[in-house]
């Protein structure tokens, strides 16, 4: 019912710049908060920014200053813009997105991810 396709991943050097995007489709309603969050071998799932339907933004430590997220509404799309990039940033990065369905439901949707390599 709700499909979550992010992209915009890839190999890049440390100090260098990529920017994610994530497009939500499928039988919604109305899209609330929507957030990246990555994933490390072997560590555990971590949230890196969120931003909510009235554009309040929130980040973890390790992003302020260097990370931008943002939404186009009418296009069903969350961006996180990634600067200065570091080995450690290095993951799988996913969108998770508040959704209400046309039916009703209300969930948290997850997409597949997105790997970001930072390495020279």
């Amino acid at each position: 019912q709700v499909q979550l396709v992010e992209s915009g991943g890839g190999l890049v050097q440390p100090g260098g710049s990529l920017s994610l995007s994530c497009v939500a489709s499928g039988s919604i309603f109305r899209i609330y908060t929507m957030g990246w969050y990555r994933q490390a071998p072997g560590k555990q799932r971590e949230l890196v920014a969120t931003i909510t339907n009235d554009n309040y933004t929130n980040y973890a430590d390790s992003a302020k200053g260097r990370f931008t997220i943002s939404r186009d509404n009418a296009k069903g799309t969350v961006y996180l813009q990634m600067n200065s990039l570091k080995p450690e940033d290095t993951a799988v990065y996913l969108c998770n997105v508040d959704i209400q369905i046309i039916a009703g439901r209300r969930f948290h949707s997850w997409g597949r991810g997105t790997q970001v390599t930072v390495s020279s």
